[in-house]
């Protein structure tokens, strides 16, 4: 896949058959059309081409708003669309001004002269330009005169593949986390730098890595106890994580993500660690003492070991 951080570095000399939007967690209903554009461009003997935007719009046309929670970081999102098979990834720099050109610019400029596009396939609800003016009945009105086709990705069609970011997101808020890796196709994952806590699981013999995610934006599922695997340097371990406000020890301050990783022994104090989340197995709970709360954890990880032999996508031990 060739990446682009600018419209004005691609060169549109290839048979593009395009898709746009922000893609966030590049679930299953992405893949299809992802599917989709490959099929396309293997019968017309073109090149996949997918726009998309950084910073996410709503960052940069509402910056007092703090609650936007994405699936994915760019980086994330870059990964799952290699894999993907796409060709060319286009990321534009989003920007107030960007966000007032008119429909007409858009299609004219951005579509036809910088991206060369031969098929458009769409989502029956897109819309594009200033004051989101543009929509489906418009690019097909202007395709003709441009030399390009559309194609729309149906209402039935998505719904036929049942999901979408904000399903997504509502599993993770709800702390359904197999839900949402089926929607996904993966597991859903956080990756961030390993700080220093107080070291309280280690009094327990349960030391934790303190996991602090590398973006803000990026959604932490609801609180509660995790079967999950640890990614460190490309090895992965079986691992349980907590995500909580630790109300046993002390309800203060935000939720934290603590790692409790197996058979594990290291100093890993500034590294970056990847999380993935598998099961949910207990909300958060508040616990008399710490006794009632080691007893708690070692309950935790027989149950994550077991998970993990009975046939969860754990690491052979």
């Amino acid at each position: 896949m060739k990446l682009y951080h600018n419209l004005s570095e691609f060169n549109p000399t290839i048979k593009a058959i395009v898709t746009v939007g922000t893609f966030d967690g590049v679930h299953i209903g992405h893949q299809e059309l992802l599917s989709r554009i490959r099929e396309l461009a293997q019968k017309e003997g073109g090149e996949t081409v997918l726009l998309t935007f950084s910073p996410h719009p709503r960052i940069v046309l509402f910056p007092d708003d703090n609650d936007l929670k994405l699936l994915t970081t760019m980086e994330e999102r870059i990964d799952r669309l290699e894999k993907s098979g796409l060709d060319h990834l286009i990321i534009h720099p989003f920007s107030v001004a960007f966000s007032r050109i008119t429909a007409l610019e858009y299609v004219r400029d951005v579509l036809v002269n910088q991206i060369g596009v031969h098929k458009l396939v769409i989502g029956y609800d897109h819309h594009f330009g200033r004051n989101r003016e543009g929509n489906l009945s418009r690019l097909k009105e202007m395709a003709p005169s441009y030399g390009f086709d559309v194609e729309e990705i149906s209402a039935r069609e998505i719904d036929d593949v049942n999901v979408s970011s904000t399903k997504i997101r509502n599993a993770l808020e709800s702390g359904e986390i197999e839900l949402a890796n089926e929607y996904l196709g993966y597991a859903y994952s956080v990756t961030g730098d390993v700080v220093e806590g107080d070291k309280i699981g280690r009094s327990m013999g349960f030391p934790t890595a303190n996991l602090k995610p590398l973006e803000a934006t990026k959604m932490i599922p609801e609180t509660g106890v995790y079967a999950t695997i640890a990614v460190l340097n490309g090895t992965r371990y079986n691992s349980m994580t907590n995500i909580g406000y630790r109300p046993t020890v002390s309800a203060k301050g935000k939720p934290r993500i603590e790692v409790h990783i197996f058979d594990f022994e290291g100093d890993i104090y500034r590294s970056t660690l990847t999380i993935e989340f598998e099961k949910r197995l207990r909300s958060e709970q508040k616990f008399e003492n710490l006794a009632a709360l080691k007893n708690q954890l070692e309950i935790d990880a027989e149950h994550t070991r077991n998970f993990f032999a009975a046939g969860g996508a754990g690491i052979d031990t």
